[in-house]
């Protein structure tokens, strides 16, 4: 049974690639969740992330023979995918989205019933400029914090899903983390 313990991630894409239903399923399960957080984090938008998501299992489904163990992890491969498919959602709606979007008005009616207001709009405000912040950057210094530090990959599997070396993640990751910081006291300075 493929999504029973016994059964890795190697496991089930290689099944996948012999056409097993099941495998899929639990593939996706296992995975569909991160891969979504990954194209929001990247996109900005939802609606962006769900197409991504949607794509990169059609492209698993297809492709699955293409995954070379040796060459790295099952969500290694699942993160490469993801990469390229946000860049060409994001390239072919730029026209269309911006960088930066308006808060989202449920959230706020929500926050207006909440008893202490002032705290949760404060952290809700420090969340939100940490969100566009990250938005903001670069797209090679925005893809390390999301996979690294978002998404807990170790550099060795960011390394492999960005094609570059480990050092070249460790530079971007901390060269990344100084512009957020100096983002984020320039949002402080201009909410004092």
């Amino acid at each position: 049974m493929p999504d029973s313990p016994s059964h890795s991630d190697d496991d089930l894409l290689r099944l996948i690639s012999a056409g097993n239903e099941k495998a899929f399923l639990a593939f996706y399960r296992k995975h569909q969740a991160a891969i979504f957080r990954f194209a929001l984090h990247m996109s900005g938008k939802p609606e962006v992330a769900e197409e991504v998501t949607q794509d990169v299992f059609v492209v698993v489904m297809g492709a699955a023979k293409q995954f070379d163990p040796a060459r790295g992890t099952a969500s290694g491969y699942l993160y490469g995918i993801a990469r390229n498919v946000v860049r060409r959602c994001l390239e072919r709606e730029r026209p269309y989205l911006a960088v930066l979007d308006d808060p989202d008005n449920e959230y706020l009616a929500r926050l207006a019933d909440d008893r202490d207001i002032a705290i949760e709009l404060a952290q809700s405000e420090r969340v939100e400029s940490l969100r566009k912040a990250v938005l903001a950057l670069p797209p090679a210094y925005r893809e390390v914090v999301v996979l690294c530090d978002l998404h807990e990959l170790d550099y060795a599997d960011a390394a492999v899903v960005l094609g570059c070396a480990i050092g070249t993640i460790r530079s971007r990751l901390h060269r990344a983390r100084a512009l957020l910081m100096e983002k984020m006291r320039a949002a402080e300075r201009c909410t004092a």
